[in-house]
């Protein structure tokens, strides 16, 4: 086994180590170009072609396969703190209004200061709303679907 064929081994070695310990999805793309100029050290191939083969299968990899990767394994990603409160639905305890800087909401009994997703719409006491996105310490609000 020649030099580059070791040396590709041990970078794909290393990037699936990389991998296995971060799990962000990222060196495991640049793994399958080291298996990909691996093979091509195998039968000899040039250099110019090993580095090459390297570049495009690990970009190929990663623009076209990454972000099905990260919809389909990310999907039971369990939303903590902020992140868990989008979707939710509220109740209105001090009327929302935009222009004048003013709302507050109740979402699974703790109290937050809210702004409407639109300035022009005002929400009344005991409205129900739904959290669309959290801004610093807000939660922006809409009217339930």
């Amino acid at each position: 086994m020649e030099f580059t064929a070791i040396f590709w081994l041990a970078l794909m070695i290393v990037l699936i180590i990389i991998e296995f310990a971060t799990i962000g999805l990222f060196t495991i793309w640049f793994a399958a170009g080291a298996l990909a100029a691996e093979i091509v050290s195998l039968f000899k191939g040039p250099l110019w072609l090993q580095i090459a083969l390297f570049i495009v299968v690990s970009v190929v990899m990663l623009i076209y396969t990454r972000p099905f990767a990260m919809k389909y394994i990310n999907r039971n990603r369990t939303k903590t703190n902020v992140d868990s409160m989008v979707g939710r639905q509220g109740i209105v305890t001090k009327p929302i209004d935009n222009i004048r800087g003013e709302g507050q909401v109740v979402v699974q009994g703790m109290e937050w200061t809210a702004r409407s997703e639109k300035d022009d719409m005002i929400f009344d006491l005991d409205d129900i709303v739904e959290v669309r996105a959290v801004s610093g310490v807000k939660l922006i609000v809409a009217p339930v679907k």
